[in-house]
């Protein structure tokens, strides 16, 4: 009989994990739930755990639509309208789509009397750990509209910081692709032209204009050397990446990258500021809210301390005093967890320090950019000055011997 590997959830949100043993995946999630257990993984033994859905918020869908659907289900549930007739609405509404697949069968799932984060999980894909905990946690607590609708504001939030720096970011790769493109063109097209003329008078070059021509040289007659390094480092990366040592060693190299770095750290800051608020705030008990958290965080330096804190806060200790040993965790942000410890404000008080590290991202990204544009312009007119020059130098030379 066939072994599969398990974690799921039990009635408190306790996360539980082992081995069953069924005939199939879908008779060894139906045991699960005769056991009172929520499945969340179910693998088979032998199937590569790395095929699984890492945790986020959202993944298949993009977060404007999981938003929206998200703002459309809390309106409907804090207007009273069953569950069911809610849902079958919603899949009414949904245009074809990834979405529209998944809510139909997540109102098959509440019809057959399975509550709404028991639905949702069955999608992984679409509504990750986080999302299904909060929807859980607002359930026990009878506040599913008030969470349905911090989980909108949140995601809504999310992708506007998403939005931000994908237009920052616009401008400057446009800019770097232009000019590439425009000095490839003087390389390989416009300079083999020019420099026969020089060649042929056989006089001594500048060397500048030497390099230049050797350049060209290299670039027409072996392109496809850079071209094939380029395209093999994208798999090649992949596949370093995959082990947990190279990738714990490349987030510790990005957080210590002069600016992007900084900008990194506040904007990790903000994420585990409110994603771990949020959850709090929704009911979610602390260590399950910490290793929720843990998994959003996309930075291994983070997510390896992280866990050190919930072995310490799980055995009583305080969360302030766990974070403040680690410089990942600036005074700021210690402070004022641990007057929200104090004054029973814990979750308060991280929403507000994830606003104020959004703020100071926010604030960094647009001074980081209104200084890389003018140095972008710069560094392609200092290119292409150095391309004419190069031209230049030996007419100039040229004209000087027929005087």
């Amino acid at each position: 009989m066939p072994t599969f590997h398990y974690k799921a959830y039990s009635a408190n949100g306790t996360s539980l994990s082992g081995i069953i043993e069924a005939e199939s995946e879908r008779q060894a999630v139906s045991q699960l739930k005769g056991r009172g257990l929520l499945p969340r993984e179910v693998l088979e033994e032998g199937v590569a755990a790395g095929s699984s859905p890492s945790f986020s918020f959202q993944r298949s869908v993009s977060t404007a639509d999981l938003s929206l659907f998200t703002r459309r289900l809390a309106t409907l549930m804090s207007s009273s309208v069953p569950l069911f007739e809610a849902m079958g609405s919603l899949h009414e509404q949904e245009e074809s789509g990834k979405l529209k697949q998944v809510l139909a069968r997540v109102r098959e799932r509440i019809s057959e009397g399975s509550s709404l984060s028991r639905a949702f999980a069955t999608a992984p894909n679409v509504f990750g750990e986080s999302y299904v905990s909060m929807v859980a946690a607002g359930e026990a607590g009878g506040a599913l509209d008030v969470v349905l609708e911090r989980l909108a504001d949140f995601l809504e939030e999310q992708e506007e910081v998403r939005n931000r720096v994908t237009s920052a970011l616009i401008y400057p790769i446009l800019m770097v692709l232009v000019g590439g493109g425009v000095m490839i063109f003087l390389l390989t097209m416009v300079i083999p032209k020019i420099v026969v003329i020089f060649e042929d008078s056989k006089a001594a070059l500048p060397i500048l204009t030497v390099a230049l021509i050797k350049l060209s040289h290299l670039l027409r007659g072996w392109w496809w050397i850079p071209t094939g390094m380029a395209i093999a480092s994208v798999p090649l990366y992949r596949k370093a990446m995959q082990r947990d040592a190279l990738r714990l060693k490349r987030d510790a190299l990005l957080l210590r990258l002069p600016l992007a770095g900084g900008m990194l750290q506040r904007l990790i800051l903000s994420r585990f500021a409110r994603v771990l608020g949020l959850l709090l705030s929704s009911g979610v008990p602390i260590i399950r809210a910490l290793e929720i958290t843990s998994e959003v965080l996309v930075n291994r330096v983070y997510r390896l301390f992280l866990r050190g804190v919930m072995e310490e806060v799980a055995q009583g200790g305080s969360l302030s005093v766990s974070l403040k040993r680690s410089p990942l965790f600036p005074p700021l942000l210690v402070h004022l967890v641990g007057v929200g410890e104090k004054g029973g404000t814990l979750e308060a008080m991280l929403l507000k320090a994830g606003a104020a590290y959004e703020r100071e991202f926010s604030s960094r990204l647009a001074r980081l950019m209104g200084l890389l544009e003018p140095l972008l312009v710069l560094a392609m007119g200092l290119a292409v000055g150095i391309v004419v020059m190069a031209v230049l130098l030996p007419i100039f030379e040229m004209n000087e011997l027929i005087k």
